[in-house]
């Protein structure tokens, strides 16, 4: 495991029982539903899509919806990048008064 790969350690799904992640149909719920809330979704995300990752579960996508993402974004070097990117925008705009210190400007 590499040093960006350290966010597994964090993962709800560290615990779970690997079969009830390696699932087909509408199994694949119950699997998705573990991944709500997860602190790592982003990271476990962005690794199975940058690796290509064909079965289970990740970061609460099923193989099928990590493909039909991959093939809609074909130029996507790094969905690590990306999706951080986004996550610290969202952040940003969910916290628009937040000073960057934690404390609310005012």
């Amino acid at each position: 495991m590499d040093a960006d790969d350290k966010w597994g350690a964090h993962a709800v799904c560290r615990t779970a029982d690997p079969e009830e992640l390696f699932v087909e149909g509408a199994t694949q719920n119950s699997a998705k539903a573990l991944c709500t809330g997860c602190p790592v979704r982003t990271e476990c995300l962005a690794h199975a899509l940058d690796r290509r990752i064909e079965h289970g579960v990740w970061g609460g996508m099923t193989e099928r919806e990590r493909r039909a993402l991959l093939r809609r974004r074909p130029t996507v070097t790094s969905w690590r990048r990306l999706l951080e990117a986004a996550r610290t925008a969202y952040d940003r705009q969910a916290r628009p008064f937040d000073d960057g210190r934690g404390a609310a400007a005012g």
